[in-house]
């Protein structure tokens, strides 16, 4: 029994679920220090800004969301924060993908080749990729790490997940921008980031046109 757990731990299975969790508790903590520390990163210099992207660019792969991060920088640059964020939402992709060519990526595949019938879905999933990153990347409520790991680990090609990743993302990060440059505390931004009617009607819309959208291109690819 012990031995088939750990047979099932494989490096990607382990990112998986690490990438689950960490965000999760990474948002918790932002939240702690943007509130507490707001007098002190409302004075950060250009350098500083710079810095703290490069850095959120290796974090975001796991650790810190980028629509979280697109509420903060949005709330302390206002629209200059567009370019940053996509640097960082950029920055997370790439390192996923070297983080999976470190794991055992190779012992994924062996896995699914030894189900013809997996390697067959996935085969014509792949057929459509570009579609199928899009729409995923479209929807603000899966994981953008997650995400970007089960894309490397299918195969996809780098210039789709990122060309589809920045189509996708755009519509969501620019959301985030505005609302955390409209917002008057960053307590209430950040307790709350969709308390405006149109921001949440938004986030709908975003929701059903990545399902239907996802819905669509699987249901063509595995006809």
């Amino acid at each position: 029994m012990k031995n088939a757990i750990l047979k099932k731990l494989t490096g990607p299975a382990v990112a998986g679920i690490l990438l689950s969790v960490t965000p999760i508790v990474f948002t918790s903590v932002l939240t702690y220090y943007a509130v507490v520390y707001e007098s002190t990163i409302a004075r950060f210099s250009n350098w500083q800004w710079a810095g703290i992207t490069f850095l959120c660019a290796i974090t975001s792969a796991g650790l810190t969301p980028p629509t979280m991060l697109a509420l903060i920088f949005g709330y302390f640059l206002g629209w200059q924060a567009i370019l940053p964020i996509f640097i960082i939402n950029f920055g997370g992709i790439l390192f996923i993908n070297l983080l999976v060519h470190w794991l055992d990526h190779d012992r994924f595949l062996r896995f699914l080749r030894q189900n013809p019938k997996a390697q067959s879905v996935l085969d014509r999933i792949l057929s459509k990729e570009l579609e199928v990153i899009f729409f995923a990347k479209l929807s603000p409520i899966l994981p953008f790490g997650l995400t970007n790991l089960l894309f490397a680990l299918s195969g996809a090609q780098l210039k789709n997940i990122l060309l589809g990743g920045f189509l996708g993302m755009t519509p969501r990060t620019l959301l985030a921008v505005w609302s955390g440059h409209e917002a008057h505390e960053i307590r209430t931004l950040l307790a709350n980031p969709n308390q405006s009617t149109w921001t949440q009607i938004i986030v709908i819309g975003l929701v059903i046109v990545s399902i239907a959208g996802l819905w669509q291109v699987l249901q063509r690819a595995l006809r």
